[in-house]
């Protein structure tokens, strides 16, 4: 993750928080489009879902240049996630569905640089997460 990745990635995820909730709308249904099975992991309200998502995904990016204090959170989160019942499989269909939210919410400004700091981005965040819930299942 290189410092010009963080920054396109800050930079982009800044021209998503205008439309954050249309973007929660649109990441579940690409979630659930890709993979339908996913959809009983989520209880409850969606909207509100969708707000901690979003919510949630501003700090992780927001914190990206401060690792000491963003990798814990991430351990934190995949540690909980087991508890969800998220498989570490199931990280590879939500960055799918993160790329084409951010294609559909960014349009023109999700050049190939973009995409590519994303999944840069967010393939270390699942990787941490990942691996903090390997240490919670064995």
């Amino acid at each position: 993750m290189t410092p010009q990745q963080i920054q396109l990635v800050q930079d982009s995820f800044a021209k998503v928080v205008p439309i954050a909730d249309t973007a929660a709308a649109l990441f579940y249904s690409n979630l659930f489009t890709a993979d339908p099975a996913l959809k009983p992991l989520f209880k409850g309200n969606m909207e509100e879902q969708g707000k901690k998502l979003m919510q949630m995904i501003g700090a992780a990016v927001g914190k990206l240049k401060d690792l000491d204090t963003l990798v814990p959170i991430l351990q934190n989160l995949g540690k909980r996630h087991v508890g969800y019942g998220v498989k570490p499989s199931h990280y590879d269909t939500v960055g799918g569905a993160l790329l084409l939210t951010l294609e559909q919410g960014l349009g023109d400004a999700f050049t190939p640089e973009v995409k590519e700091a994303w999944t840069v981005v967010y393939g270390i965040m699942a990787k941490t997460m990942i691996d903090a819930a390997n240490l919670v299942e064995t």
